[in-house]
């Protein structure tokens, strides 16, 4: 990354995130509520996976995929937050060209494993309502375990060409980037050197990354609605219904926010409401999914209260063992 010069006493190495709002009256209250988001969304998630692992009951593919999705989501918010809460605190914003590229990098990551996993959620739910007899056979712990695995590696190595273009891009002038995190288009923006290259890269790993398993979790919903409707009776329709409608929120969550975030044009008048939606995406759907999942799933609920149960159990016990030997 070439060196320039010193721009407002920020090394030229750096770079400066202008952050989400420009009213410091609204940092207190912003962080506040980034603070809570940001424990809430760790907190539901770990217990998510702590239920997924702890319950025999939820030792399915089902679950699995959703252990795995709730791990991600912790790694996805961890790339954007801390960093926001830690400018909040100190009130500086800079950060350096390196964990620039490596913010940008893990997050592009994370959020490329996101469209692989909800795609392969969203082949179980088609094996599970459309090929109910076939299921057992097809949707394996082997297959399952390969699918999450792909999902990773996938998401991981896919990135590293897009970040390395990135890197070797000339960047000039005032680098102040127009956004709370290091993202593609604010970066690309900056950039004085010669684009066509990486955006050609962009484009083709975005129709990879994105496009191919949206399409197939399209694919795969439009097959299982068909299917429910299908159904002779009502009751089989609200029960096939009920087991892939958490996914589908979360699935219609991501992708409309994601789409209008990166088809919205980046003109001045519509950058703040392009970072809104990206708020949405980045931060509040971490949060959102395991809510939807834990209140809308009788299988999670139930897990909850069980874990819940031996929990004030073993408090009591170990608070009674206490005061007898207090006696």
């Amino acid at each position: 990354m070439a060196e320039g010069e010193r721009d407002n006493g920020t090394p030229s190495t750096d770079f400066v995130l202008l952050g989400i709002s420009y009213v410091p009256t609204l940092q207190n209250l912003l962080f506040l509520l980034l603070l809570m988001i940001y424990s809430v969304t760790v907190v539901g998630n770990i217990l998510v996976v702590v239920l997924v692992v702890a319950d025999r009951h939820l030792h399915t593919p089902m679950y699995f995929f959703l252990g795995n999705l709730s791990s991600l989501e912790i790694c996805y918010s961890s790339t954007t937050l801390p960093q926001l809460l830690a400018s909040f605190l100190t009130g500086d914003s800079s950060i350096s060209a390196h964990s620039c590229m490596a913010q940008f990098y893990f997050f592009a990551s994370f959020a490329t494993t996101e469209c692989y996993l909800l795609a392969a959620m969203s082949y179980d739910r088609y094996l599970a309502i459309c090929q109910p007899l076939l299921y057992a056979s097809l949707m394996t712990w082997k297959v399952s375990l390969h699918l999450a695995a792909a999902s990773w590696l996938g998401g991981s190595l896919l990135l590293v060409a897009v970040t390395v273009f990135l890197s070797q891009l000339r960047f000039c002038g005032p680098k102040a980037v127009d956004h709370f995190f290091c993202d593609f288009t604010p970066l690309l923006e900056l950039a004085c050197s010669d684009t066509r290259g990486i955006t050609l890269v962009s484009f083709i790993f975005g129709i990879l990354d994105v496009v191919f398993p949206f399409l197939f979790t399209l694919a795969s919903y439009m097959c299982i609605m068909a299917a429910i409707w299908r159904k002779p009776s009502s009751t089989g329709r609200q029960k096939a219904f009920s087991t892939c409608s958490s996914h589908l929120i979360v699935v219609t969550i991501f992708y409309g926010t994601i789409f209008v975030v990166y088809m919205l044009p980046r003109r001045p008048s519509l950058r703040q409401l392009n970072k809104v939606f990206s708020f949405f995406y980045t931060i509040v759907t971490p949060l959102v999914n395991p809510l939807i999942y834990s209140l809308r799933n009788r299988e999670v609920r139930e897990a909850f209260r069980k874990v819940l149960r031996k929990a004030l159990s073993g408090t009591q016990s170990y608070l009674g063992d206490r005061s007898k030997r207090h006696f």
